[in-house]
């Protein structure tokens, strides 16, 4: 483990011993189920996030695309009646070709992935509120499809299926990101991309890559969102997630810079960020504290992220100081 791995994971460890403290109530079975489903349904696209990240883009595109797809997922099975698993494919694959249309549009028109994801965002939430014009979707009884309800909100020998589906994807992209040759083009993007190029990295691919993934993760997440809150407003459907998963991603050691960020840091800034929102709720303070705590969260890592860059900074100078004598 890194050490900003270790030093996430002893402030989640510390944040969970006070809101236990403060509310016996945090320990209990059904608190620590819901939070475990909140963790692993944040938890799969704030992965997709965090890789992009990781190559120094940002993808702010992801709740936008959570409502679309949500809405589009509860016409095709109640309105058309598709085969449930058509439904899920076509949810899944949209969900890539958004995400790829992102990375053609960076990475050939050389357009800033701030204003692409942020069109995005806009363009994805109007569609969504115009496809259903502007009318709440849900599932009904979930007849014939109970199998992809239960993705939200079964479980397997107590542990929520959200959870089990999230450690999966994120043991894939561990290996993905840490054990194969494109996480090491992935990172040499991130730290400088020109040089990455004339080291015969095809950058262009490694980016378009990531933000693809980074669509299909947030189809998995819409998915799963979507059955859990069982209904569907596309006006407000997914709103500030790519906060959330921006933040988990920042807190886990990515640097908003590119370059620097683990697959284990992302999941456990989400834990983190889940435990702070569960503290909120808990103590009843007001939710809308929620988004000052995103944007100290936020704030708070790039600063961490600025005086450990700096710090690395010197130390590398100075040892190239010292060979050069």
């Amino acid at each position: 483990m890194t050490r900003k791995e270790i030093g996430a994971l002893l402030l989640l460890a510390a944040l969970c011993a006070i809101v236990a403290l403060a509310s016996p109530q945090f320990l209990s079975a059904g608190n620590l189920q819901n939070l475990a489903r909140l963790i692993g349904t944040f938890g799969i696209f704030s992965i997709g996030v965090g890789l992009v990240i990781i190559t120094g883009g940002i993808d702010l595109s992801v709740g936008s695309i959570c409502a679309l797809l949500g809405v589009l997922l509860s016409m095709m099975l109640v309105e058309w009646r598709w085969p449930p698993a058509v439904a899920l494919a076509a949810v899944l694959a949209l969900g890539a070709c958004l995400g790829a249309a992102h990375g053609l549009l960076i990475t050939r028109l050389r357009l800033q992935p701030f204003i692409v994801t942020l069109c995005g965002l806009l363009l994805y939430r109007g569609a969504s509120r115009y496809v259903a014009a502007d009318a709440t979707k849900g599932f009904g009884t979930g007849e014939g499809f109970e199998w992809m309800r239960a993705l939200a909100s079964g479980h397997v020998g107590g542990v929520p299926m959200p959870f089990l589906i999230m450690s999966v994807i994120a043991l894939m992209a561990w290996v993905l990101v840490h054990r194969s040759v494109y996480g090491r083009h992935l990172f040499a993007v991130g730290h400088n991309e020109e040089a990455a190029r004339y080291s015969g990295v095809d950058t262009r691919a490694v980016v378009a890559w990531a933000y693809v993934l980074s669509g299909l993760l947030a189809g998995v997440s819409a998915v799963i969102i979507a059955f859990y809150t069982n209904s569907v407003s596309p006006a407000s459907h997914g709103n500030f997630y790519e906060l959330y998963a921006i933040a988990a991603a920042v807190v886990g050691g990515c640097s908003l810079r590119g370059g620097a960020g683990t697959v284990l840091g992302i999941v456990i800034g989400t834990a983190l960020l889940q435990v702070l929102r569960n503290l909120v709720n808990l103590l009843d303070i007001p939710s809308s504290l929620d988004f000052a705590v995103m944007g100290a969260v936020i704030l708070l890592g790039a600063l961490a992220d600025e005086l450990f860059g700096r710090r690395a900074g010197r130390a590398k100078g100075s040892a190239v100081i010292k060979r050069s004598r």
